[in-house]
């Protein structure tokens, strides 16, 4: 801290070189330092100081930003206006705005920038540990041991069923039995095969006469499983025609 000659104190602040990315930068850094109001800026003080500023620039032989020296002329002049005596204003007159309001408007809208900039710096480094892999067709990893015949896919059985539910929904609620007993996939490849023993050709939406999720997607998994295995053979004739699962064929 040292003295001015009228006696009162002056801050001696110590600055970075490019530390600042701009004047409205080192303005709000001054007033921080100083414990300012940013509402009642002591223009004469933060003027000196940022002159004081561009002068050790000036010493260190580095060159100075043209806006910096715009806002240098700017502070002088504010500092003149508020320095001269103001003219009496009569009573009619409008009362007279603050020379300050506008560079304290412009402070608090770079303020609220750089509030928001340290926001979205932060979701920029959260989204760098953020590693994403493009899509890629799944079918060149689907064996060929897979495929349901030579005439259906198991995308077209997938989507023949998501129609099917949709159309159950539409109609009336189905009579269901409500059962606690786990449903697994084994249970449900037993009973698929004594219903094939009984009838040797059945519709494929035949095997799902209880239609809840646990049933559904056992009866599903048993159905692929089953043709997989060569156990069940499944074709359509045409599209949109039904499609029937059938014992297959022993060779």
């Amino acid at each position: 801290m040292k003295k001015k000659k009228d006696g009162s104190d002056t801050v001696n602040i110590n600055f970075k070189i490019n530390e600042f990315e701009g004047p409205l930068d080192l303005l709000l850094h001054l007033i921080k330092e100083n414990k300012m109001d940013i509402m009642n800026i002591e223009i004469e003080k933060i003027t000196e100081q940022y002159i004081s500023y561009l002068n050790e620039q000036e010493k260190m032989n580095l060159e100075i930003a043209s806006e910096y020296l715009v806002m240098a002329s700017e502070l002088i002049e504010l500092k003149s206006k508020l320095l001269l005596p103001n003219p009496k204003v009569e009573e009619t007159e409008e009362e007279q705005v603050d020379p300050r309001e506008e560079l304290v408007n412009r402070l608090l809208e770079y303020q609220a920038y750089k509030e928001i900039t340290k926001v979205l710096k932060e979701k920029e480094e959260l989204r760098k540990e953020i590693y994403t892999k493009s899509p890629e067709n799944i079918k060149n990893y689907i064996e060929e041991d897979t495929k349901l015949s030579s005439d259906i896919t198991l995308d077209d059985l997938v989507e023949a069923f998501k129609k099917y539910l949709e159309r159950k929904k539409e109609s009336k609620p189905l009579k269901t039995k409500v059962t606690t007993n786990e449903i697994s996939v084994s249970s449900r490849r037993l009973e698929i095969k004594s219903i094939l023993k009984k009838k040797p050709k059945v519709s494929f939406f035949e095997l799902f006469p209880v239609l809840n999720k646990e049933y559904i997607v056992a009866t599903f998994l048993a159905i692929l499983e089953m043709a997989k295995n060569r156990e069940l053979k499944i074709t359509q004739d045409k599209n949109f025609d039904d499609i029937i699962c059938e014992v297959q064929d022993e060779k």
